[in-house]
């Protein structure tokens, strides 16, 4: 019964709270810097992933065959390996290591990382050349 009562006099609060979390949101959300934060973001995904197919493509076949002829992702050390029975069903899965896994995705993380750093190095030279001009 009370909420009744409440209810019809707190709606104009309610209305005028709900507007002001609308426009603070909206304000928050048009700021430039969220908005390159978020662009950033998708680009940096995307270039994850062609990162990632020059690495499995075009680098680690090349690394292998420099180390006669190597593959990386399959290089594992066994813990314990997979029992089958008589008619070549798994019994229980093998389980093992996979540090072959693991170098590959840091040598991914080290070229992602040094392109970054190109990136920034570049963007950075651009902005004291142009301050250099506006100054």
């Amino acid at each position: 019964m009370f909420h009744q009562y409440c209810i019809p006099f707190l709606n104009p609060f309610k209305t005028l709270l709900t507007m002001s979390i609308i426009k603070e949101f909206k304000e928050f959300a048009m700021k430039g810097s969220l908005i390159e934060i978020s662009v950033a973001f998708i680009m940096g995904a995307a270039f994850g992933k062609v990162t990632t197919a020059l690495i499995d493509g075009v680098i680690m076949p090349i690394v292998g065959e420099l180390t006669t002829g190597v593959d990386f992702k399959a290089m594992k050390y066994v813990l314990r390996e997979a029992q089958y029975d008589a008619s070549g069903k798994i019994l229980s899965p093998e389980n093992a290591i996979q540090y072959g896994n693991f170098i590959t995705i840091f040598i991914d993380f080290i070229l992602v990382a040094f392109v970054m750093f190109l990136l920034i190095k570049m963007t950075n030279r651009f902005k004291s050349s142009e301050e250099k001009t506006n100054a």
